[in-house]
Formats: structure tokens, C-alpha cells, sequence
């Protein structure tokens, strides 16, 4: 009756990182740690999650001699998002 919910897009933080990146579709991290009020570590643990499961691409660079880094979410990433929002309006939506 009730769909499993994906458990890489379960964790609060990655769920709030998942959502900032489909409405922005890449962000720095100082953009997503302001965002979702998480400590520098944990971020970059969460981050790492992500990238591993393929939701998230991250590409590191230099900006005026300061370390960058920018996740972008990948299609399968948005997939995930998706099937995950509607796994959870299943709970929603059972019928008394």
C-alpha cells in the first residue's frame, strides 16, 4: 500500500539541497549551506551522498583565487526528486 521512499532523498539536508537545485538547477555551496542553515562539514558529507547516488554533479574551480564549488542536478537527479514527491502524495492520498 505504501510506496517505499527513497532513502538517499529521506535525509532532511539532502532533501532541502534537492529541492534548492530544482528550482535553481546549480548553486555554490555557500548558496546551499545559507539556504539550508547546515555546518560546512555536514553539507559537504550530504553533497557527497548525492554526487555518489547521481543526482548531483559537482565540479570544483578557482574564482578570483578562492576555491568554488557548484552542484549542478542531473536528470536522474530530477527523476529521483520526482518519483520521491509522488511516493510521498501516496501517503496523502489514501482513500478511508
Amino acid at each position: 500500500m505504501f510506496k517505499d521512499l527513497n532513502p538517499i532523498l529521506h535525509s532532511q539536508l539532502r532533501l532541502a539541497v534537492i529541492s534548492v537545485l530544482i528550482s535553481v538547477k546549480e548553486a555554490e555551496f555557500t548558496f546551499l549551506r545559507e539556504k539550508t542553515n547546515a555546518t560546512a562539514g555536514n553539507l559537504s558529507v550530504q553533497i557527497n551522498k548525492l554526487k555518489e547516488a547521481g543526482y548531483i554533479d559537482v565540479a570544483k574551480q578557482f574564482k578570483d583565487n578562492y576555491p568554488q564549488t557548484i552542484c549542478k542536478i542531473t536528470p536522474q537527479g530530477v527523476v529521483a526528486f520526482e518519483q520521491y514527491v509522488k511516493d510521498l502524495q501516496s501517503y496523502l492520498d489514501i482513500k478511508k
